[in-house]
């Protein structure tokens, strides 16, 4: 039986344009959908874009009840009730999402991820730790932990800080040996205020000097611990040490070391530890400590404080003047006390310590930031010397 070739031809055409038709009829369809697409999406992007979020929050509202299964309109939604401060709704459009069993695994990560922000923003501790936990295993895990590790530096929960930062280390997102060594020592000072165990205290600090052997509140702190245990040539011995593991700290404890030098009779080497770190680093805090080595030593203080004069000499300084104007006698009667007051006035925001990272200032030196929870970003020296 011969195949007629004449019906292959015939068909070729019909085909053809059958295939045209269907194309036709997609595209209208498709006209027709971007049509109907929902209009209060790209108004409420408009305002979001003028910064109207109420009215936004309205328009995105009103896209989510047209169009309930678009999972990038309620991202928007619940990212905007979160920066509103609205965090329970926030989190009822964050936990619906999570409720829908065909959404993605990636939407449904991010939404977790959303989930714990939320609480965390609501200061509900407890469920963002328990939410963050959740994203282990999944792309958003290392942000996850850097922000357990915060949840637990603020609660102060020093272990499970700990835990979090050595994952961290090991997955090679920071060098954290100096902030495990600051765990240690948070937790020895808890031993020691609270629970009165000095042995357990000095174990903890030991601890922390062989994790970072270059930090230097370690050794500071066991210093002191030793010192209220009446052990004050190890006291002397630890701080001494700073020359060598973090001379850039020797300010901090100049005049400490001097007052525990004079106990233990060892006033020549102290003088020559700060000696050797002011000639490296000249620094008001040692210029001021060497004087009082000096007087402690037996030295006039008219004399020894021209260890000021000398200092201003190498760096002008409006603490060294006032320290050394306190002790000069004044021609006028009654004048020098008030011509001190307003000097001392006028040197003491000058006298503090201010944070690197976001320029917090205090009287007193901090191993962590109270403002921004940066830790070592206290430079050792007074805000005039900076």
């Amino acid at each position: 039986m011969e195949f007629d070739l004449s019906w292959l031809l015939l068909g070729v055409p019909i085909v053809f344009a059958l295939g045209w038709l269907a194309s036709r009829l997609d595209l209208r369809q498709l006209r027709i959908e971007n049509r109907q697409a929902p209009k209060a999406y790209f108004k409420g992007l408009n305002y979001l874009l003028n910064e109207q979020q109420d009215q936004a929050i309205d328009a995105f509202i009103e896209a989510v009840q047209r169009d309930p299964d678009t999972t990038e309109l309620h991202f928007a939604l619940g990212n905007l009730f979160r920066r509103r401060g609205e965090y329970e709704r926030a989190v009822r459009v964050h936990e619906h999402l999570l409720s829908r069993a065909d959404l993605p695994v990636a939407e449904r990560e991010r939404a977790q991820h959303a989930l714990a922000l939320d609480f965390l923003k609501a200061g509900l501790l407890d469920r963002a730790e328990e939410a963050l936990r959740k994203l282990d295993g999944t792309r958003y895990q290392e942000q996850a932990w850097l922000t357990l590790l915060s949840l637990y530096e603020r609660a102060r929960d020093w272990p499970q800080a700990t835990e979090v930062a050595v994952k961290l280390e090991r997955m090679q997102q920071g060098d954290f040996t100096h902030r495990l060594s600051h765990y240690l020592c948070e937790q020895a000072a808890t031993a020691l205020t609270k629970r009165q165990d000095v042995a357990h205290a000095e174990q903890l600090l030991q601890q922390a000097i062989q994790q970072a052997p270059t930090a230097a509140r370690p050794r500071i702190q066991l210093a002191g611990t030793l010192v209220g245990q009446g052990d004050l040539s190890g006291a002397f011995d630890l701080l001494t040490e700073l020359e060598r593991h973090a001379p850039q700290a020797l300010p901090l404890v100049a005049s400490e070391m001097v007052r525990i030098a004079q106990q233990v009779g060892q006033l020549g080497r102290a003088r020559e530890v700060l000696q050797r770190s002011y000639a490296a680093h000249p620094s008001v805090d040692i210029a001021d400590a060497l004087v009082q080595a000096d007087v402690a030593d037996g030295m006039p203080l008219r004399d020894a404080r021209e260890g000021y004069v000398r200092h201003m000499a190498v760096e002008p300084s409006l603490i060294a003047a006032s320290r050394w104007l306190s002790q000069e006698p004044f021609a006028q009667d009654g004048a020098h006390t008030v011509v001190q007051r307003s000097v001392e006035e006028a040197v003491r925001p000058l006298a503090r310590y201010r944070c690197a990272a976001c320029g917090f200032e205090a009287q007193g030196y901090f191993w962590q930031c109270p403002g921004c929870q940066a830790w070592d970003s206290f430079p050792p020296r007074r805000i005039e010397e900076l």
